[in-house]
Order: C-alpha cells, then sequence, then structure tokens
C-alpha cells in the first residue's frame, strides 16, 4: 500500500508540475494550416512562452472557466506585443488556439491596398526575396512571390503573395481600438484574420503567449520536381 500511496503522489505531483509549467512558463502547439507559411509549415511544433505579455485567464489551463481578470486589459500585468511579434491567441469567437503576426497596435491605423500592407499612412517597406511554386493541402499547385516586410522596430519577415491572388485580402483603412490587437498570417492571401468579420479585431485579454522557438517539423512534401518542399527544422528561433 505505502508504494501505491508513493506511486499516486508521485503521479499527482508531475501533474501539478506540467500544469503550473503549461499555464505560467510556456506551451507546445501543432501547426495545422499554411497561414503562417513560410514562416510556421503545417506540421511544424513550436513553443510559445507565457509571460512576455502578462497573464489573462486564457493563459491558464482550463482558464476558459474562470473569471476575467481585473484591470482595463484582462492582463496581469497589461503589457503589450511589439510590431511583428508572433503570437498565440484564443479565437474572439470561435474558442480556437490561434498564432499570426501581430500587425497593429491600439490607436495605429492599418490598411492593406493591393496586397501592400500600410500603418499609420506610410507603406510598410517589401524587398521581393524570391518566388517559388509548392502545392498546398488540398493539392493544388500555388505560386507565390515571397518579400521581406519591416515592421517599424522589429527584424524583417517573409510573407508570401500569390500570383493569382484575390482583392478580398484587400482592406480600407481601419483604426485598431483601444484593447484591441490587429492580427495578419504571413501567407497573405491563405489567412484567416483580423480583415475579415469572422475574426476582427483580437481583444488583448486573448493572447496566450508569443511563439518563440520551432521545436521540430514533420513538414514533408512528395519532392517533385520544380516544387517547393517545406524545410525540416529542429530547435530554430521564430522571427
Amino acid at each position: 500500500m505505502s508504494k501505491t500511496r508513493e506511486l499516486i503522489r508521485t503521479a499527482v505531483g508531475a501533474l501539478a508540475l506540467m500544469l503550473v509549467m503549461r499555464s505560467l512558463a510556456f506551451a507546445t502547439y501543432h501547426v495545422p494550416s499554411e497561414s503562417m507559411v513560410p514562416t510556421l509549415e503545417v506540421g511544424d511544433r513550436f513553443a510559445a512562452l507565457k509571460f512576455p505579455f502578462g497573464y489573462s485567464r486564457f493563459s491558464l489551463v482550463g482558464g476558459d472557466y474562470l473569471p476575467r481578470f481585473p484591470g482595463a486589459s484582462g492582463r496581469i500585468p497589461a503589457i503589450l506585443p511589439k510590431h511583428g511579434d508572433v503570437v498565440v491567441f484564443r479565437h474572439p469567437f470561435d474558442g480556437d488556439d490561434m498564432v499570426k503576426r501581430v500587425i497593429g497596435l491600439p490607436g495605429d491605423r492599418v490598411a492593406i491596398r493591393a496586397g501592400r500592407l500600410w500603418l499609420n499612412g506610410a507603406e510598410v517597406p517589401l524587398v521581393r526575396s524570391g518566388r517559388w511554386t509548392y502545392r498546398d493541402p488540398s493539392g493544388y499547385r500555388v505560386a507565390v512571390t515571397a518579400y521581406q516586410e519591416r515592421l517599424p522596430g522589429a527584424e524583417p519577415h517573409t510573407i508570401l503573395l500569390r500570383d493569382a491572388r484575390s482583392a478580398d485580402g484587400d482592406m480600407e483603412e481601419k483604426v485598431v481600438p483601444e484593447g484591441r490587437l490587429f492580427m495578419l498570417g504571413d501567407n497573405r492571401d491563405n489567412s484567416a484574420d483580423s480583415r475579415f468579420a469572422e475574426m476582427g479585431f483580437v481583444p488583448l485579454e486573448n493572447l496566450i503567449g508569443r511563439a518563440d522557438a520551432i521545436l521540430y517539423s514533420l513538414a514533408s512534401c512528395s519532392g517533385e520536381q520544380g516544387l517547393r518542399c517545406p524545410p525540416r527544422r529542429l530547435l530554430e528561433r521564430i522571427e
């Protein structure tokens, strides 16, 4: 009996430690879609740190059932992300965990014209960095141009624009409300993000953590000639 009790105590202690670490330190996530390609590929497993933006109820395991934290932002402490941070957040409507890039902070003016991002009245610089064709999860060949985009105060990151792109992703200028964030995917023509009413502006309370590192990748493809295959990655920092 004593060995059984000791085993139970060890198991309970390990579970409690895991819950504390997952709530306060970091959590890992699997990438199921291509909205953040090439920063995150389908099949990547990445780690998100919980503490850079403070904590809200969504930071905690089972926090959906907790009352909102005090304060205007629902965060303790209330720390804003920076332009260009890749973050995990709770979808404002359907409750899924999402990963996107922070584009607009409260008070920013954001617009998208012919696929180009405008922030506070200025076009965000783009430098063309390559072209490739890949096969999407549905099996269709997609031709894209890659650009290096540089947001204010941030390191450049790669975005993709499709050759056959739709104007549906363009957006008239909007002002990000207080307590909200504007998110975009890096695969701009294949991302359901803040441009669309199905997501809209994301409350600061819904931030879960900052995506910091790709732990490993299970991305794969058949290696067809002329088509890009996603790279295998291990312990790679997310920019």
